[in-house]
């Protein structure tokens, strides 16, 4: 009887650890679908993408990112062992700094990051107003960019950063009512479609056209790039862009690619966006 009753004891807990281990695995799978679907795409390496697949995939992206012809035939002239490493490498880490935010392309709904610093003018540059707020990667970028400045004599000021979506339906009400749309839709985003809501964007100096002609802003379309900021909207590009020139906005990339930007596509943020954009979601 003693043995029957140790025999039971043992079946039962052979299969209470069994179910255990069942619901652990399947919690687990549970969690990494989960971890895989709020993932970034991942980027293609060398080693799994052969030529001909690279080939149809560049041109395909090439394609619907409307990349210039000149341009296209650049990237399709340097190669895959040269051009691939370098795009994963401008594509890697934070995909938000790569994140292609647009007219037609919005952030998650709610999106608000979570690494937001406050700006003051304890730094090397200035704030032109109180309670001005960057993701910390920018606020140190922006830092190590206004210390060059500053050693050459030029104080960099920033007027306007992050934006809520909130905030930012307040601004285009405002700029639709004082402008009207077609003007509104030129110079302002959508509430969910600016790039201020990423806590990247920064706005220098007046915010207005003049800006472009002080030494700040001479400075900045220099020297920017060399510190992981990029002109969002250049001058001539507005069909592209889908707003006027802005000589005034510039976001934080990261040196990797702003550098790329510059190398592959002249320095035009918009365009080496889309192909990212396009390339990830091929």
């Amino acid at each position: 009887m003693t043995m029957f009753i140790h025999l039971r004891h043992l079946v039962f807990t052979v299969l209470a650890a069994s179910l255990a281990a069942l619901c652990s695995c399947q919690r687990e799978a549970g969690r990494t679908a989960a971890d895989t679907a709020a993932a970034p795409p991942a980027t293609v390496t060398l080693t799994s993408l052969d030529t001909d697949s690279y080939d149809k995939r560049l041109e395909d992206a090439l394609l619907e990112a409307e990349i210039p012809h000149a341009m296209g035939d650049r990237i399709r002239s340097a190669g895959k062992a040269v051009f691939l490493p370098e795009l994963e490498a401008a594509a890697a880490g934070d995909p938000f700094l790569s994140r292609l935010v647009d007219k037609q392309h919005a952030l998650p709904d709610g999106y608000e990051p979570d690494d937001l610093v406050t700006l003051d003018n304890s730094g090397s540059y200035r704030v032109g107003r109180a309670g001005l707020r960057l993701r910390h990667p920018a606020a140190e970028a922006l830092e190590r960019m206004a210390e060059a400045a500053r050693a050459e004599g030029i104080t960099l000021t920033a007027s306007s950063a992050y934006r809520s979506y909130d905030y930012q339906a307040e601004v285009y009400a405002r700029n639709v009512r004082e402008s009207g749309q077609k003007t509104a839709d030129r110079e302002s985003s959508r509430p969910g479609y600016s790039q201020h809501q990423l806590g990247l964007a920064v706005d220098f100096g007046s915010i207005t056209d003049a800006f472009a002609q002080t030494a700040a802003g001479r400075w900045i379309a220099a020297n920017g790039p060399k510190y992981g900021w990029v002109i969002s909207f250049p001058d001539g590009y507005e069909q592209l862009t889908g707003y006027r020139w802005e000589s005034w906005h510039y976001r934080y990339m990261g040196m990797p690619l702003a550098v790329f930007i510059e190398k592959w596509f002249d320095g035009i943020q918009q365009y080496a966006l889309q192909f990212i954009h396009a390339w990830r979601n091929y």
